[in-house]
C-alpha cells in the first residue's frame, strides 16, 4: 500500500509541475502595443494640444487654483512663463507631470501624452 501511495504522489507532483511550466510559458509578459502617433506630423497648439487641455486639464488648471492656467487663450503664455516647456520634450515639466505625477497619469491617454511630447520636440510653437 505504501508503494501505491508513493506512486500516486509522484504522479500528482509531476502533473503539478507540468501544469506550472505550461502556465508560465503560455503567458505573455507584456501585451502593450504603443499607440500609432506619427511624430513627423506637424503638431499645432490650437488644433491638437489645447483640445487636450480643454478636455482633461482645465477642471483643475482653470486659473483659480492650480498653476499653470490651461484655459484657452491663456495656456500657452502660462506654460511658457512657468517654464513648463523645455527641450528635449522628455525632460520638460509639462511632459514630466503628464507621465510621472500620479494625479495626472490616468487623466490623459498614451496618445495624448505622445502628441504633447512631439509638439514640444517640434519647438512648442503657438500655432
Amino acid at each position: 500500500m505504501n508503494q501505491k501511495l508513493k506512486k500516486i504522489r509522484q504522479i500528482f507532483i509531476a502533473l503539478i509541475l507540468i501544469a506550472a511550466v505550461k502556465g508560465f510559458s503560455s503567458c505573455e509578459k507584456y501585451s502593450f502595443s504603443p499607440p500609432a502617433v506619427d511624430q513627423k506630423q506637424t503638431w499645432h497648439f490650437q488644433a491638437d494640444i489645447q483640445p487636450i487641455f480643454n478636455g482633461i486639464c482645465i477642471t483643475c488648471h482653470n486659473g483659480k487654483t492650480q498653476f499653470p492656467d490651461l484655459r484657452s487663450g491663456k495656456s500657452y503664455a502660462s506654460l511658457k512663463s512657468g517654464g513648463y516647456i523645455t527641450l528635449p520634450g522628455e525632460t520638460s515639466k509639462l511632459y514630466h507631470q503628464m507621465t510621472t505625477n500620479s494625479a495626472h497619469i490616468p487623466r490623459s491617454t498614451d496618445t495624448q501624452k505622445l502628441e504633447v511630447l512631439y509638439w514640444i520636440n517640434q519647438g512648442a510653437l503657438n500655432n
